[in-house]
């Protein structure tokens, strides 16, 4: 660096002058490629010298300009520069903070989807165990109809072969037995249980509206139950109304 360069923005002094004498001049045009500051006095010499004479010269001022725009220029780049490793810090911290969150999410999706398979399955379960109960329960009422049917059917045999072929004294011991069972039968309102029992079989399924019910899928809904238990209860007396081996009717 030349001494005009040393003196700096207090004002420079012709570098020329300045080797010569004690006090300098000061400088007012700076020469890019000399790199040298010139007063007025050896800017002129400068440029008549054949060989400097095609340099660029431009004036004192313009020079400090610029070099206080490159201090200028230098100190942003390094405030600007210091923030790259902040930004890339920064970077790095939300790719980590956002696996985490992913994480999070995939814990909590499979914690969530595990409830509702444990759900879904305790449901189907109770749907099961309805299923084979109930249709247990049917199929008792249903042999037990078939039971009572058949009972009908020999009360009505006997009452047949009583009329065409019974004896006066079968018609004596029997009459008395056999009109009471029929009065016993057409009081029995065994349809009516029959039909509550059909009407008991209603199940249903109510979805889950909200994250705190018990159940996140819904719950089971069964209507009606304790009829099939009473056909069953009445129907277990019905069966035996009437049958020939009965001992008041022979």
């Amino acid at each position: 660096m030349s001494a005009g360069e040393d003196a700096g923005e207090g004002g420079d002094v012709c570098d020329v002058c300045s080797g010569e004498a004690a006090s300098a001049p000061p400088a007012t045009e700076y020469c890019l490629e000399c790199a040298q500051f010139y007063c007025d006095q050896c800017s002129r010499c400068h440029s008549k010298i054949r060989a400097t004479a095609s340099h660029v010269v431009v004036s004192d001022e313009l020079q400090n300009q610029v070099k206080s725009d490159r201090e200028k220029i230098t100190e942003l780049l390094k405030k600007t520069g210091g923030f790259l490793p902040r930004i890339e810090k920064d970077k790095c911290d939300l790719v980590k903070r956002l696996a985490d969150v992913e994480r999070q999410i995939n814990t909590a999706a499979d914690k969530s989807i595990e409830a509702v398979e444990r759900d879904r399955a305790k449901l189907l379960s109770q749907v099961e165990s309805i299923k084979l109960k109930r249709v247990r329960q049917l199929e008792t009422v249903e042999l037990e109809m078939k039971q009572h049917l058949a009972s009908l059917d020999s009360l009505r045999q006997y009452a047949e072969t009583l009329l065409s072929s019974g004896t006066a004294g079968d018609m004596t011991r029997s009459a008395n037995s056999l009109h009471s069972r029929a009065e016993e039968l057409s009081t029995s309102d065994v349809i009516g249980h029959v039909h509550n029992a059909l009407l008991s079989l209603n199940v249903s399924f109510i979805p889950s509206t909200h994250v705190d019910d018990e159940n996140l899928v819904g719950t089971i809904s069964e209507g009606g139950w304790s009829f099939l238990e009473t056909i069953s209860g009445t129907t277990v007396h019905l069966v035996r109304i009437f049958h020939p081996s009965d001992k008041t009717i022979t």
